[in-house]
């Protein structure tokens, strides 16, 4: 019995790619065959870029292997992509990659899906090849939500903009930081907001500077926090590198050291220069409320 393979980045296992594996996992049930999801890593257009820069991942492999077997799936492959991967023919890549280590008998993909030589392997040529050796294609329609079709790309575009919950209604859940708390300057303590300094535990797109209303969790607790979040370069006091920083509302003691968890609600307001502590101190305040209004008081069950 053939394998049912899902071939793509499934960068932020967003719902347009849950569709594509739930698709995946129901033929491979119905064949009595092996579930399998084939991704890349680090991204293709990071290694095919004419110009270094680097976009960094909605999901760091790490999340993306959780968030994959929080689906169900229980068999992940990864490809290291180099450009002599990228220069494979797609009978060359299907071969090397799909047919012989899965014993392909269907293929699932996006219908803007390709891959190979100048993504020669496009859907139409995948069913070539799967008529000649022996495998189904079926190529998957963009799931469409709030008049455009979900993709990576669109996710990040919200985040750039600070539209975190639009971004989460695309994703199907928050879009969330996972970090470990580093010692700060004590600046937010000082200002009677004690903050906790956030170092990413992997690179991850970051939302745009401002201000946010978040959920936190604390490693080893399981309860979810109402926080404010900072993004930025705290432009009052002449900041320059940009910091992440969250506010955890009735809550006291330090977390330097612990691991958390936060998960972007929605955007409060942008960030802003003032003119000295007391109108920091006056906004912060109205911030907290805010995040009071939208979220609550205390900490609520996760997920």
């Amino acid at each position: 019995m053939g394998a049912a393979v899902a071939v793509g980045v499934f960068d932020g296992v967003h719902l347009g790619h849950a569709r594509i594996l739930e698709i995946m996992r129901g033929r491979a049930r119905a064949a009595g065959g092996a579930g399998v999801v084939v991704s890349f890593d680090p991204h293709p257009d990071l290694v095919l870029s004419k110009a270094f820069q680097a976009v960094p991942p909605l999901t760091p492999l790490p999340e993306k292997r959780a968030r994959l077997e929080a689906l169900g799936i229980e068999r992940f492959e990864v490809l290291p992509f180099t450009r002599e991967l990228a220069a494979l023919s797609p009978e060359e890549f299907v071969d090397r990659h799909l047919v012989r280590p899965f014993s392909l008998s269907a293929l699932i993909v996006g219908e803007n899906f390709a891959l190979g030589r100048g993504r020669a392997g496009n859907v139409s040529r995948l069913r070539e090849i799967g008529g000649r050796v022996g495998f189904e294609v079926e190529a998957v329609p963009l799931l469409q939500l709030e008049g455009a079709a979900i993709t990576s790309t669109r996710i990040r575009e919200l985040l750039a903009r600070g539209d975190v919950a639009a971004a989460g209604r695309l994703l199907g859940r928050r879009y969330t930081l996972e970090a470990s708390v580093v010692t700060g300057e004590g600046m937010g303590r000082q200002l009677g907001f004690p903050t906790a300094n956030l170092r990413l535990h992997d690179e991850k797109y970051i939302p745009a500077h401002g201000i946010y209303a978040v959920w936190a969790r604390i490693e080893g607790e399981g309860a979810l926090r109402p926080g404010a979040m900072s993004i930025g370069v705290r432009p009052t006091f002449g900041g320059k590198v940009p910091t992440l920083e969250v506010f955890l509302l009735d809550w006291q003691g330090d977390l330097v050291g612990r691991g958390l968890t936060v998960e972007f609600e929605s955007w409060l307001r942008e960030e802003r220069r003032f003119d000295g502590p007391k109108p920091l101190i006056e906004a912060m305040q109205a911030d907290v409320a805010e995040v009071r209004r939208r979220l609550g008081r205390g900490p609520v069950a996760a997920g």
